[in-house]
């Protein structure tokens, strides 16, 4: 290595400054980040809201199956000791390089990723400044609602609504599930149509009622997620349905309140996505990476997708640091799977259709939980 050393062991950073990362936002993007910092000594600190990563990709499982949420949060601290804060980052200042949490903590960086991801409605996501058993026992109650209904309407036909459905029907197979969606076709418009037309045929098989092109015109007077016999719905073809327990499964919004007021309107899109160029740089910076659902790129959102980002941006960071070039990401064909219950599934690699079987080995049977405990680097309970 010479007489100088690397950039990183001698503590440089952007003009002179000691390198410390910080990584805003502990989901897929954020740990994958996190532990690549960790492997290569580069010094970091990762931030979240949470005291523990939600592998939310089985919070509908944990929505439906008692017991299953304690195996969907892992907490940070274990894996990532001093290099993890809990806070709420409230602003980003890109002069003086520092992130400004709430309380007024500052912390300061020589690069930042953010990975801040998007924001919806529970189950799907639980974004907040909570302890994990706090998360847990919302997950546990809301299972003794799913438990006390006979007829549950689901409002939303995306990937989200369409896997709700589905876990709803498999571990309820008795009760009453209506999936009502605005538009025609279910699931994601990125998949191909086979694989949207399987996931439709699925639900028909397990019983699940399907009201497609109708909006529910008075979600906002529902009150949801909480079991209450026979409330009236309505759409806005003038039918009207009952259902005893209504989860909203459309509204997923960019979770962009730590950079929003703070970044140069430049960079933001109109829904909060960041630009970035194809080193994943945010438009204008030098030091500043999006990964994962904040940034804007033209694929589906993805815990995949997001991974694979912070592998580019932190490779980045290290080349920067080491004097070289910047390696570049590049958008592939869609690789998408939906776990349709834990007995079927349906999906693509690159474009491909999967047999439903192999989709159900891969995906829906744990949904993937073992690799996130394996990547922490802790035993799953």
């Amino acid at each position: 290595m010479g007489a100088q050393g690397s950039a990183v062991d001698r503590g440089d950073g952007v003009g002179g400054q000691r390198v410390h990362v910080v990584v805003v936002g502990g989901g897929f993007g954020g740990i994958a980040a996190a532990q690549q910092l960790k492997s290569r000594h580069i010094p970091f600190t990762l931030i979240d809201q949470r005291d523990a990563f939600h592998h939310n990709v089985a919070a509908l499982r944990a929505s439906v199956q008692p017991g299953f949420a304690q195996k969907t949060f892992i907490p940070y601290a274990e894996t990532f000791g001093d290099s993890f804060v809990q806070g709420r980052v409230e602003r980003v200042d890109t002069e003086r390089q520092t992130v400004v949490l709430g309380g007024g903590q500052e912390i300061q960086f020589s690069h930042l990723v953010l990975c801040t991801g998007t924001d919806g409605p529970f189950p799907g996501k639980y974004n907040s400044l909570a302890s994990y058993h706090t998360a847990i026992n919302k997950y546990q109650e809301f299972v003794n609602e799913i438990q006390a209904a006979d007829t549950v309407l689901v409002v939303g036909g995306g990937s989200t609504g369409v896997e709700m459905a589905a876990e709803v029907k498999t571990e309820h197979p008795h009760k009453k599930v209506i999936l009502i969606h605005s538009r025609v076709g279910l699931a994601d418009p990125e998949l191909l149509p086979s694989v949207r037309q399987q996931a439709k045929e699925i639900l028909l098989e397990k019983g699940v009622k399907l009201i497609l092109g109708q909006k529910v015109t008075n979600l906002g007077d529902l009150e949801v997620n909480v079991t209450q016999k026979d409330r009236s719905v309505t759409t806005d073809t003038g039918s009207e349905l009952k259902a005893d327990l209504v989860i909203c499964c459309t509204g997923q919004r960019i979770n962009s309140t730590a950079y929003a007021s703070s970044l140069p309107p430049r960079c933001l899109t109109e829904s909060g996505e960041l630009k970035v160029n194809q080193h994943l740089l945010v438009d204008g910076f030098s030091n500043v990476y999006a990964v994962g659902d904040c940034a804007q790129l033209h694929e589906p959102k993805l815990a995949y997708h997001a991974g694979l980002h912070a592998a580019v941006a932190v490779t980045n960071i290290a080349n920067s640091l080491a004097g070289k070039a910047l390696t570049t990401y590049h958008t592939g064909s869609v690789t998408m799977l939906l776990a349709m219950g834990r007995d079927d599934g349906v999906g693509q690699f690159a474009g491909i259709r999967l047999p439903r079987c192999a989709v159900t080995l891969g995906k829906s049977r744990d949904l993937m939980v073992w690799k996130s405990w394996r990547d922490m680097g802790q035993k799953s309970p």
